[in-house]
């Protein structure tokens, strides 16, 4: 008789950004953060091992708790571990096997990934839609635009759809939530830029429905409705929390050890490998 997984109670989730670094358990049934939420700055320069010390210290608070993985979002592209690019952190993080030098420091399961795939993974999972049915972009309006691809519930990692050539820019120069603050604009002259960048997306990949995250998708109602597009605009509901959540989601989906999850995420969630 085959032994049964264990089930996970609560998963770490840490998503480091450019300005701080968030960290939480998270209940893997029901999406819903299972401590206070930690935030400490993320340091100046943000270098892996400034980084990673900070990331140690905030697990060794929450181990405290009955755990297992941890999950960590960074704002790079991550490929088997390893760190490919480097948005608002150290040029020196590029080329670190992150993974492998996180789990030989915590002695624990440990997964690295991009921090839009981990938002858009626990948006697409807990948020206003269940995106396991045809392909659903996740977008995270700030400083940048970060981007989530999900094809019948399979995540297509490290997109950078924020990185599009629109009007000869990136397309977060253009139409992030910083672009709107640095140039000064409207929520009607902002939603016209957000509708050349979403045209831009739909002829690309044609999605069945946009969710669109990030800490200004709370005034969602102030701006979505003038978004001119075809494909359905739905406001993202994690705020905050998506990258810790999607973090904690992902990092239990491939922790080696095969533990079972509980409730909405009993049917795995794949990943095409990046």
């Amino acid at each position: 008789m085959t032994t049964p997984a264990p089930v996970a109670p609560v998963v770490i989730g840490i998503d480091v950004g450019g300005t701080t670094i968030k960290a939480a358990l998270v209940d893997p049934g029901t999406g819903e953060l299972a401590s206070e939420r930690r935030v400490v700055p993320t340091p100046r320069p943000a270098t892996p091992a400034a980084v990673l010390d900070e990331v140690a210290a905030l697990v060794a608070d929450l181990a405290r708790h009955p755990v297992v993985p941890v999950g960590v979002a960074l704002p790079a592209v991550v490929r088997d571990g390893v760190v490919g690019s480097a948005a608002n952190i150290d040029a020196s993080w590029i080329g670190l096997a992150v993974e492998t030098s996180l789990r030989e420091r915590l002695g624990r399961p440990v997964v690295v990934v991009n921090d839009a795939d981990a938002a858009g993974v626990a948006e697409a999972t807990f948020g206003p839609v269940d995106a396991r049915c045809g392909v659903t972009l996740v977008t995270t309006l700030g400083t940048g635009i970060g981007s989530a691809l999900l094809v019948d519930g399979t995540l297509v990692p490290n997109t950078e759809l924020g990185h599009l050539p629109v009007d000869g820019a990136p397309a977060e120069r253009l139409a992030a939530t910083s672009a709107m603050h640095r140039d000064g604009l409207s929520w009607e002259a902002w939603a016209e830029r957000l509708t050349t960048y979403y045209r831009t997306v739909e002829l690309l990949l044609a999605p069945d429905r946009i969710i669109v995250g990030g800490a200004v998708s709370a005034s969602a109602d102030r701006f979505l409705p003038l978004v001119r597009v075809s494909t359905p605009l739905v406001a993202a509901t994690l705020g905050n929390d998506a990258g810790v959540v999607g973090a904690a989601l992902l990092a239990l989906r491939h922790a080696p050890d095969g533990w079972a999850v509980p409730g909405r995420w009993a049917q795995p969630m794949r990943q095409v490998r990046g």
